[in-house]
Parts: C-alpha cells; sequence; structure tokens
C-alpha cells in the first residue's frame, strides 16, 4: 500500500494524543472487524471547540485519520464539526488507499460520538443535531 507523505507524517508524529481531564464529549467507536477503536475528547466553550484529543487503537491509516480529523476541528464551531466528513479528511491527508477509507469514517463517527455525549450532558436530545451513530463501520463489513 502507498500512503501520502501527509498520512506517514500523521502518523509518525500524530497531534492531539492523549486525554482530557474533564472533557465536555467523550465518543468512542470500534470496529470489531478490522480491530480499529478510536476514542475522541472534546472540550466546548460557547459552542467552539477549544480542545480536541484522541486515543486510537489501530493501524497506521487509523491513527493518521484520527490526528488529521482532530486538526480539522480544533478551534472550530460544533456546526462545522458536525459538518466534517470522512471525505473531507481523506483530502486532507491527500489519499488513503481504498482499504483504508473505513479509518476515516470512523474518525468522523467518533467526532459525532463525543458531540452526541455533549448534548447528552447538556439535557438535550442529540439525535435531531448529531444524527444516527453508526457504531459499525459498512467498509470494514465488505471482503
Amino acid at each position: 500500500m502507498i500512503y501520502s507523505e501527509k498520512v506517514m507524517d500523521h502518523f509518525a508524529n500524530p497531534r492531539n494524543v492523549g486525554e482530557i481531564e474533564n472533557a465536555d464529549g467523550i465518543g468512542e467507536i470500534g470496529n470489531e472487524k478490522c480491530g480499529d477503536i478510536m476514542k475522541m475528547y472534546l472540550k466546548i466553550d460557547g459552542g467552539i471547540i477549544t480542545d480536541v484529543k484522541f486515543k486510537t487503537f489501530g493501524c497506521g491509516a487509523a491513527v493518521a485519520t484520527s490526528s488529521m480529523a482532530t486538526e480539522l476541528i480544533k478551534g472550530a464551531t460544533i456546526e462545522d464539526a458536525l459538518k466534517l466528513t470522512n471525505k473531507a479528511v481523506v483530502e486532507a491527508l491527500d489519499g488513503l488507499p481504498a482499504a483504508k477509507l473505513h479509518c476515516s469514517v470512523l474518525a468522523e463517527q467518533a467526532i459525532k460520538a463525543a458531540l452526541w455525549d455533549y448534548y447528552s450532558r447538556q439535557g438535550i436530545d442529540p439525535l435531531p443535531i448529531v444524527g444516527e451513530l453508526h457504531e459499525h463501520c459498512e467498509e470494514c463489513s465488505i471482503g
């Protein structure tokens, strides 16, 4: 598999790794078939994601997509973070091999899961805002 320089950089030097104590939202998404597990931590102030950290157990592409996804939403509004798609993560990394596209889906879903948790903690129904969460990955089921 050929990875872009950006994928290799985010794998070798991942940004925003770790946990946030007293996080405002925590989301975990995993896939049993491929073995990747992503956990996102968000700190939110006035509708802005002021800090984001992640922990990922998985392949290099899973680490790289988690790292890039956190970079793309750090400092963003909740609304903009909710608009982040796996395609945007892949484009920001200058592409991923087809067999690894599911990693970008997990990164997108982990952010949504953390925002789901954030709204739940506020006593707000997250479904109309965040939409349905998909805790499994269709791409991992293929093959």
